[in-house]
């Protein structure tokens, strides 16, 4: 379900969203920020250059990634399933 996630992600398709539960829990870096406004600025501006590790089940992504503005560096993206099966939690942030 994430190399789907990240496929939409990828191809900048609102379908991204059907992923994930109606409200999921996110942090930038550490910080809180609000799933949906991060990711209507980000959807189809932001995306991997690259994938290098895949690591937890498939869950945890790590990669080169162009962030709009913000320029290109390494992140993480780890994502959090609820027992329905959906994404309830998503962290993202720079790796080392």
């Amino acid at each position: 379900m994430v190399k789907q996630a990240i496929e939409a992600l990828q191809n900048g398709d609102k379908g991204w969203y059907s992923f994930f539960t109606e409200n999921p829990a996110m942090t930038d870096d550490g910080n809180s920020v609000d799933f949906k406004s991060f990711f209507s600025n980000a959807l189809g501006n932001e995306k991997f250059l690259s994938i290098d590790r895949v690591e937890n089940d498939g869950k945890d992504i790590y990669g080169e990634f162009k962030a709009g503005k913000w320029g290109t560096f390494p992140v993480f993206f780890k994502f959090h399933k609820n027992t329905e099966g959906k994404f309830n939690r998503l962290d993202i942030g720079q790796s080392k």
